[in-house]
């Protein structure tokens, strides 16, 4: 166990080899069994914390399955959704020693665990890693640069389709371009992480709806008309 009561880990080891993420998580960027050596596999039920704003960062984090929440606390108590983790997606690795922000499991999830003292020592003699890692930083840079001109001068409506592209756009490496994006975001959430009231998300998506541009089914919706989602978010 990990100190956390949801939390099971994988007593035999690391199921590298047949892991779903193998092609796009940062593992990939070692080729021997190093990592593998250092990590656990963990499974934590939906609605759990995995860690939490300003906890000690004791540990990094490769999302196997599932989604996770990513929010801060503002000064005033009200929540700032930051984004969703994604299967692929490395979590942790703070620049201090406390995480910046707190993640939340959104569906059921499996993760590696990573015990962050042993994984910064393997990244300090590991090129390869490193340049992984100055990657995945870059990525995630230009994410967190395409949320500030979200919440920018954009209509309710052009930050909803940009969203949704947006998601599809970063489940394709997994699941190919799918006109199906599964949403486990609540409205709130999304109205939460666009800076939008959870009434005018509903509302939107009822007006995307109605222009047959999507099709709103159990769990998400469809993307009936890709160009005109699109031409909506401004791309």
């Amino acid at each position: 166990r990990l100190g956390h009561p949801m939390v099971t880990v994988a007593t035999d080891g690391v199921p590298c080899l047949g892991c779903p993420v193998s092609d796009i998580a940062l593992c990939t960027a070692h080729g021997d069994e190093a990592l593998a050596d250092i990590s656990r596999r963990a499974q934590l039920r939906a609605k759990t914390t995995l860690f939490e704003e300003c906890a000690h960062a004791d540990a990094v984090w490769s999302l196997v399955s599932g989604a996770l929440l990513l929010s801060k606390l503002l000064p005033d108590g009200r929540r700032q959704v930051l984004g969703i983790a994604l299967p692929g997606d490395f979590l942790g690795l703070a620049t201090e020693n406390t995480y910046s922000f707190t993640a939340t499991t959104l569906t059921p999830v499996s993760v590696c665990r990573f015990e962050r003292s042993r994984f910064l020592e393997l990244l300090n003699r590991t090129p390869r890693l490193m340049r992984q890692v100055f990657a995945t930083f870059s990525r995630d840079l230009a994410l967190a640069q395409d949320h500030m001109l979200l919440l920018g001068r954009r209509s309710a409506e052009e930050k909803v389709a940009a969203f949704l592209l947006s998601l599809r756009a970063r489940r394709a490496p997994l699941h190919g371009l799918s006109a199906r994006i599964d949403l486990p975001m609540t409205r709130q959430d999304i109205g939460d992480y666009l800076g939008l009231t959870l009434e005018t998300v509903s509302r939107t998506m009822t007006k995307l709806a109605h222009r047959k541009v999507i099709a709103i089914i159990p769990d998400g919706v469809r993307i009936l008309d890709v160009e005109k989602l699109s031409a909506t978010a401004s791309l």
